[in-house]
């Protein structure tokens, strides 16, 4: 499926691909790319199948979520690239590392879903599965202020806007596929790639006090990798939001150092 992608900078600067997280979308990166990547990079964030303004049909497994993004690169005309993803799409990278490791220079993991645990991915799917519906955007923002991420809340009013869409029964939702979503966790609880897959230089940013990349896996990731950076970050799982200074500044430098681009 070719995905609908988001997109910023030169056409002809070196490119960086990013891939969002379960129920997230494209543009979430446009803070991080506007702000600090667009001046040196071609920055593509695809929607990923079920996720945003792509397409929703079935499957929605990880091998088809990864051949969607390479049919998407390929015909923006992406050969090789630095890669980002944050949580299932950090997974994604791992995947694409172990299957086609001639498409990355450089890899970033934002807090990635490496593999989560049966019991949190039974909760988290149960929760996707719901009907979260709203009668405004503010209690929208408000419903997502509720959970306790600590999110700024202009960030929020700028997901209201790009991935809120209104229902035939006049409620506001969230632009994604519930089962697209379920199926996502499940398949988060599978067993990943293992690191030694990543033959290039790694950063990993993890949210330090959300616990999603477990101290057993940091541990791996850093006696198997040669050329890995690891970086804790305060705040929630999305990085890029709830940590966008200190994020942005470690993801920037790290692209900066390997790549061709000015550093001016």
């Amino acid at each position: 499926m070719r995905l609908h992608v988001h997109e910023w900078g030169d056409p002809h600067a070196p490119p960086v691909v990013c891939l969002h997280g379960v129920s997230a979308h494209g543009r979430r990166f446009r803070k991080l790319a506007e702000e600090r990547l667009a001046r040196h990079f071609r920055v593509l964030a695809p929607d990923l199948r079920g996720h945003g303004r792509s397409g929703d049909d079935p499957p929605w497994d990880i091998a088809t979520h990864l051949g969607d993004v390479l049919e998407s690169v390929d015909g923006a005309g992406v050969e090789r690239a630095i890669w980002i993803g944050h949580s299932f799409g950090g997974r994604l990278v791992l995947h694409l590392a172990a299957q086609a490791p001639e498409r990355l220079t450089a890899a970033v993991l934002l807090d990635p879903a490496i593999q989560i645990l049966p019991h949190v991915g039974h909760d988290f799917a149960q929760e996707a599965a719901l009907d979260h519906s709203f009668a405004s955007v503010d209690e929208a923002i408000a419903s997502r202020l509720a959970s306790g991420a600590p999110t700024p809340r202009a960030f929020l009013e700028e997901e209201a806007e790009e991935h809120l869409e209104s229902s035939p029964d006049g409620r506001l939702r969230w632009r994604f596929c519930r089962s697209a979503v379920v199926t996502a966790y499940g398949e988060l609880c599978t067993e990943p790639p293992p690191p030694s897959v990543i033959c290039v230089p790694t950063l990993l940013v993890h949210a330090s006090h959300f616990g999603l990349v477990r101290e057993e896996q940091l541990d791996e990731y850093a006696s198997t990798l040669n050329e890995l950076e690891v970086t804790g970050v305060p705040g929630g799982h999305i990085v890029y939001w709830d940590a966008f200074e200190q994020t942005a500044d470690a993801v920037e430098k790290f692209l900066l150092r390997h790549s061709d681009v000015s550093h001016a």
